[in-house]
């Protein structure tokens, strides 16, 4: 039981999950709804990265947002326009929406199907042990604790969909955390102390697994 409870604990949105500090409060709120029909006329300028319907097939360095949870979109483009969490691209664009344009995209592209990887086999023998069970000698709670045995995340308590995301995406993001370029603050530093236990071949099949999962 106190091993469960440590995993609970230390569990948090893993990749594109967690955001690096306190949200604005006009994106805090998990169960803010949007009107994905308003958002789908200001949607066309994210496909140029995102892809059609936010599928990331731009670019695998970017990440999915279809079918990601509406709460953590909003949460998170909030994230990039009050600038604690770095992008130079993002901010540019989140820097222009209003928080009701922000919850708009987010019922959007949450309501969008999302389009599924495909996991190298390889990644499994490494990867699977981790995601389902974690290391409890290390420390590293199970991936699926927060994130589902599926990816599918938790909406309520803003725990992303990482299942079928861009395994490029994923693997950068956990080298981010890794360095300490995200999880400065808040919800982040979590994930940055699990992904600082994490060898870079751990790191690599994490993200391919989870691009399969589904």
């Amino acid at each position: 039981m106190k091993r469960v409870l440590i995993a609970l604990a230390l569990c948090a949105p893993l990749f594109v999950a967690a955001a690096d500090d306190a949200a604005p409060a006009a994106t805090k709120d998990a169960f803010t709804q949007g009107d994905a029909t308003a958002g789908a006329a200001k949607a066309p300028v994210c496909f140029a990265c995102h892809g059609p319907g936010g599928n990331g097939a731009i670019n695998p360095e970017w990440p999915k947002l279809a079918g990601q949870h509406s709460s953590y979109i909003a949460e998170q483009l909030g994230e990039f326009k009050g600038a604690q969490r770095k992008n130079p691209v993002m901010l540019g664009q989140a820097s222009a929406l209003s928080d009701d344009d922000m919850h708009n995209l987010a019922a959007y592209f949450a309501a969008q199907p999302a389009v599924p990887g495909v996991a190298s086999k390889d990644a499994i023998a490494v990867a699977q042990p981790l995601y389902r069970a974690g290391d409890a000698a290390r420390g590293i709670p199970a991936c699926a604790a927060c994130h589902g045995p599926t990816g599918a995340g938790n909406a309520a308590a803003q725990f992303p969909r990482i299942g079928g995301q861009n395994s490029a995406y994923a693997a950068n993001q956990l080298k981010s955390y890794k360095s300490g370029e995200r999880g400065a603050a808040g919800k982040g530093q979590i994930m940055a102390t699990i992904a600082a236990k994490l060898s870079d071949q751990e790191i690599q099949a994490l993200s391919s697994y989870v691009s399969g999962l589904q």
